[in-house]
């Protein structure tokens, strides 16, 4: 308790002791709060080894990360663009429709627009080729000589805009050469066309309505079967009105595969046991299908998913019945 001067004062001759004693405690005070302050300034020191920087030694911020989609991962539904609101990857072992087999990037001029790859841009065929090549070797064939698709994903306008630059590589079990739907299934489907193979196209029976091919039903090639197929043909970078515009190139291209695939000459009477015509399969990939008919190599009119071609003469000219792979049984020596 502090007393003011003149209450002092009033405490007269006998409180001069009292005085020396309030004397005491101001001094008292005055040394505390003097050691408190000091001891304030003296906390504003720094440690030995210590700056007092205290912004120069902060990490640099993390740079933008742009999303890009992993690969060997499945989905439960395709996409035609990959927004990233509709990604929800699972694994491969749940039951999905979708398998993502690769992913890469686009550079060069295909990357410089400024919006996503259209159809026949060079950014869509850099990323086709780049998907073609990647679920070729993941499947262990030409992923068309299978009951496979493939669709190429590309980032959505927004994403593009702001620096995506992946495409991604979706592949999917279809339910027949004939159907492409899709239905669920568990398991990669890496290696799908290697070895036995069940999805791989062997040999068929056509079913005719009229004069329509209306399905190519999948047999076993050791039963009766009037169709074999017998590869994929890869048609040169054309529009589609040139490529049917050069039916007689693409004919002939068949009647080889056909004859290597059958072990008979490749000449003139090439003719005679084989005459094709052929159809180009929707989408970004130029390729024919050649089917070959009958115990001659006779193939049939190749046909796409969407896509339907006469094949009632050819069942007038009496194409055979055959069992067994052609590969073992035609010879060199056969007749023309």
């Amino acid at each position: 308790m502090l007393l003011r001067r003149g209450a002092i004062d009033r405490l007269g001759p006998v409180g001069g002791q009292q005085r020396r004693e309030v004397g005491m405690r101001r001094w008292l005070a005055a040394f505390a709060g003097g050691g408190a302050l000091a001891l304030a300034l003296a906390g504003c020191g720094a440690p030995a080894g210590i700056d007092t920087d205290l912004i120069d030694d902060w990490p640099a911020p993390v740079a933008a990360q742009q999303f890009v989609p992993a690969a060997d991962v499945c989905h439960q539904s395709s996409q035609q663009v990959g927004f990233l609101t509709g990604y929800n990857p699972t694994a491969c072992t749940e039951a999905h429709r979708v398998e993502t087999m690769h992913v890469g990037t686009l550079t060069g001029p295909g990357a410089d627009g400024g919006t996503p790859p259209q159809p026949g841009s060079a950014g869509m065929r850099a990323a086709q080729t780049g998907c073609d090549t990647a679920v070729n070797k993941a499947v262990g064939a030409d992923w068309r000589s299978g009951r496979l698709g493939l669709t190429v994903v590309l980032p959505s306008p927004q994403a593009w805009s702001g620096g995506a630059r992946w495409y991604r590589c979706d592949v999917t079990e279809i339910a027949s050469i004939d159907d492409t739907a899709v239905d669920l299934r568990t398991g990669s489907l890496r290696g799908a066309l290697s070895g036995a193979a069940p999805l791989a196209y062997r040999c068929f029976n056509p079913k005719l309505v009229k004069d329509d091919i209306d399905e190519m039903v999948p047999v076993s090639c050791t039963a009766k079967h009037h169709a074999e197929f017998v590869g994929v043909w890869q048609a040169p970078d054309t529009s589609y009105a040139e490529f049917t515009r050069s039916t007689k190139r693409t004919h002939r291209a068949c009647q080889t595969m056909i004859a290597k695939y059958a072990k008979v000459p490749d000449n003139s009477q090439l003719d005679f046991r084989a005459g094709a015509e052929a159809a180009w399969p929707e989408g970004v990939t130029h390729a024919v299908p050649p089917f070959d008919w009958s115990v001659w190599g006779r193939p049939a009119r190749p046909t796409a998913p969407t896509s339907r071609r006469s094949s009632a003469q050819g069942e007038r000219e009496g194409r055979g019945v055959g069992t067994g792979e052609l590969v073992r049984r035609h010879g060199e020596g056969q007749p023309g």
